[in-house]
């Protein structure tokens, strides 16, 4: 669906996308992510052909965006960070000036642009100008020409910016729904919204790709470590005692003890050394039953500042290391 191999975008000495090399699958949700200035905006604009990479290659459906642009961009609908809307229209003129510059067959621009008013929920404001809009419902109108004519790969840049929290979660759902037919590329700073709406994440970092997974993967385990919340009936002192030398235990954290005895704790450990049988076994023997245990899985702001933080890091030690040749 799309293929983009060593894809760099240069200005001057300054390369902001960096040997860019990804292909994405059909019908699937990615969330692309990456810190401000990480080259996420314009690595969208060159997938939609809005902007020519210095260097590399990019491929829709097998038709390379730099020598059959027509027809790659053909499958595409693109939202923009500040959408591209025409303020002295109403969002019916508007849609249906996007319905015919998109070729969609006369006889069906007007039923597309109903169906995609009703999707949005902007139908009760299809005869305002768009200039006397709220914002909310502006970027409505920007989501609405995205999916005019149903593409095959739909791109949104922010897509819920300006939402009140009830739209964005129509908002969600909507892309949610895209997904089951056409493939999505969703970037976002609010990261809770990737990881409710997301199949897959890129991370970038520096125009470089730092991380491509299942949103489960990412969350689900870092670095071969997972981490444990434990209740367990007993003094901390004991439970420290108890369990603290068992194979396979990275770190414990101690939380508090309640008035009615339970510490709380969360244990670190190695997920290749599994060590909760042994603990289990460990606290039966000293007569310390666990009230509750289960799983914690890393947030999707720790995965996402952990990645970020390895490659500043990576990249300022091979600075470093140049510098000294």
């Amino acid at each position: 669906m799309i293929e983009v191999s060593g894809l760099t975008k240069k200005y001057g000495s300054n390369t902001v996308v960096d040997n860019l090399s990804f292909t994405i699958g059909e019908n699937c949700v990615f969330g692309f992510l990456g810190p401000n200035g990480a080259g996420k905006s314009t690595t969208m604009n060159m997938i939609t052909g809005c902007l020519a990479p210095t260097e590399g290659t990019i491929k829709i459906n097998g038709y390379d965006m730099s020598e059959d642009s027509e027809k790659a961009r053909q499958f595409i609908g693109y939202l923009p960070e500040i959408p591209p809307v025409y303020e002295e229209m109403t969002p019916f003129e508007y849609l249906m000036f996007v319905g015919e510059a998109k070729k969609i067959p006369k006889k069906d621009i007007k039923d597309n642009v109903y169906n995609v008013m009703e999707k949005t929920g902007i139908k009760k404001m299809e005869n305002r100008l768009i200039k006397n809009l709220s914002k909310g419902y502006r970027q409505r109108v920007g989501i609405a020409q995205a999916i005019l004519g149903n593409p095959q790969i739909v791109i949104l840049d922010e897509p819920t910016v300006g939402l009140d929290p009830e739209q964005i979660i129509e908002i969600r759902d909507l892309i949610k729904e895209i997904g089951k037919t056409a493939t999505v590329i969703i970037s976002s700073h609010i990261l809770t919204e990737i990881s409710a709406v997301c199949d897959n994440i890129l991370i970038i970092s520096q125009g470089k790709l730092v991380a491509k997974d299942t949103t489960e993967n990412l969350v689900g385990a870092k670095d071969g470590q997972k981490h444990i919340a434990m209740e367990i009936m007993g003094d901390k002192d004991n439970i420290l005692a108890a369990i603290s030398n068992i194979e396979g235990i990275i770190k414990i954290v101690p939380l508090d003890t309640t008035d009615d005895g339970i510490t709380n704790l969360e244990i670190i450990f190695d997920e290749a050394l599994d060590p909760r049988a042994a603990i289990f076994n460990a606290l039966s023997k000293e007569n310390m039953p666990i009230i509750s245990s289960y799983i914690k899985k890393n947030t999707l702001e720790e995965i996402f500042l952990d990645i970020v933080q390895k490659s500043f890091t990576s990249e300022l030690t091979e600075s470093t290391a140049k510098g000294g040749e």
